[in-house]
């Protein structure tokens, strides 16, 4: 069963050696301030340095919410509609008209600003301000605290800090401005080079936007217009012609949910499996989750160990406990322990971990349509004549009524 991955694997390792030169440089800095400028005694450069490493984690921080501040500004500014706010876990979402704080960490990704777009006048919408804002903001900011710093004493350490988020501000700017698959995203620069190359994509991008900003508000994908996904008569044709486009794809994969939110599960299967195995763009967290859904599909049908051991295989475990908290891989996992291991105690405990999980999950959407697919998973079990039994015999035993 094949698993295409078509990256660049010359992106990766230039995102490698960026984030390698952004750590040796901070190291390099913060060296030369504990034993070359710090007039601290010995004893107390120990201390300094888990300051200074803090400081550095900070500056991190800071410049990860400058940058996907810059998304919120200008695209504001675009005519973008506010929808959410993530740096990592952190999540504040616009639902019913009130802003919420809920929980969800994407792997490959430090935080993320989704907008509601405007309306498409001649299949266009500005898009170049809002994906770049980020690493505009980061280029400005860095600008300001390189310039506050000339101001300080070398031995300031609020001048090292300056210089930390001088650093990261032209880092983040770099890593995201310029074309690259970053982790198991595409980053901002990548994604508008894809819609400036092809009217398809930039359609593509505001239905992305659109059916994110509709989810938020608690619409289901089987209730969205029918015309923003893929077609059947185009299912295998389209994905064949624009695979290579990376938001092309992810309106396939859109699809795909679409047709397991319909039930339409045969179908969904099929296209999966030959979306998984032609040359394409699709991100790694949406063909992670993509064979999740064939797992749970196969669970509920056939229930080979062959097929289910050759689509869990050791690079798909991993991406899956980098996503833990995404109900539909705890649901999978859920129908993996009742229906392949037949193990109800863990199945319980897996249920338990969902429902925990879902009171934070910032998709109501998603979370009505995973419990249909959790009730599924339990219609699907048969319990062996052994668990029958005591529910048979002490259905059997009458209870001694009064005459």
């Amino acid at each position: 069963m094949t698993q295409n991955k078509k990256r660049p694997s010359s992106q990766k390792w230039l995102a490698t050696l960026l984030y390698a030169l952004l750590g040796a440089t901070a190291g390099a800095l913060n060296m030369r301030y504990i034993f070359g400028v710090s007039q601290k005694p010995g004893a107390m450069r120990i201390l300094l340095f888990v300051v200074l490493v803090a400081g550095v984690y900070i500056a991190m921080l800071a410049q990860t919410v400058i940058h996907e501040a810059g998304h919120l500004v200008f695209g504001l500014l675009t005519g973008y509609r506010f929808s959410s706010f993530r740096i990592h876990n952190w999540m504040w979402i616009k639902e019913n008209g009130k802003i919420r704080f809920r929980r969800l960490s994407i792997p490959g990704t430090g935080g993320q600003c989704l907008m509601g777009p405007p309306d498409l006048k001649d299949g266009k919408i500005p898009f170049l301000l809002y994906n770049f804002g980020g690493a505009i903001m980061n280029l400005l900011t860095a600008a300001l605290f390189l310039f506050l710093s000339a101001f300080l004493r070398p031995d300031s350490i609020l001048k090292l800090f300056l210089q930390m988020l001088t650093l990261f501000g032209v880092g983040l700017a770099v890593t995201n401005g310029l074309p690259m698959h970053i982790g198991l995203v595409d980053n901002d620069g990548c994604n508008a080079l894809t819609i400036f190359r092809s009217r398809k994509a930039m359609r593509a991008f505001w239905i992305q936007m659109k059916a994110n900003e509709l989810s938020a508000r608690g619409v289901r994908l089987k209730d969205m217009p029918e015309e923003w996904f893929i077609q059947p008569e185009e299912w295998y044709e389209a994905q064949e012609k624009d695979m290579d486009n990376g938001l092309m794809a992810t309106v396939g994969v859109l699809t795909c949910n679409r047709l397991m939110d319909q039930h339409r599960f045969d179908e969904a299967d099929a296209l999966m499996e030959h979306m998984l195995s032609v040359e394409s763009r699709i991100v790694d967290v949406h063909r992670s989750l993509l064979i999740c859904d064939r797992v749970f599909l196969e669970l509920i049908g056939l229930n080979r160990k062959d097929v289910l051991d050759s689509l869990l295989n050791k690079q798909q475990k991993e991406l899956m406990k980098q996503m833990t908290t995404f109900p539909s891989v705890i649901r999978t996992e859920y129908a993996y322990a009742l229906l392949a291991e037949r193990d109800t105690a863990k199945a319980e405990k897996i249920l338990e971990r969902f429902e925990k999980n879902v009171e934070t999950f910032p998709y109501p959407s998603e979370i009505e349509t995973e419990r249909e697919m959790l009730e599924i998973a339990q219609q699907h079990f048969v319990p062996d004549e052994a668990e029958e039994e005591p529910a048979r015999e002490q259905t059997e035993q009458e209870p001694a009524g009064n005459e």
